[in-house]
């Protein structure tokens, strides 16, 4: 066999190789990185006071 169809027949394999990895990342990838509600003030305050609420509801044991 020629170099040259030696070459061309290791470049064609390898681009078919290196096509197929990427087509198999893209199927195990997600698209979308998972969504994350953002930190706002209000949902802040809202876990403080019902932290208050729930503390308020159960006071510790000394305070009984």
């Amino acid at each position: 066999m020629d170099d040259d169809k030696l070459k061309i027949m290791l470049a064609i394999l390898s681009g078919i190789v290196f096509s197929l990895i990427f087509i198999l990342l893209a199927f195990v990838l997600p698209i979308h990185p998972p969504k994350v509600p953002p930190k706002t003030m209000d949902s802040e305050l809202r876990k403080i006071s019902q932290g208050y609420k729930n503390n308020k509801l159960n006071p510790p044991p000394e305070h009984k």
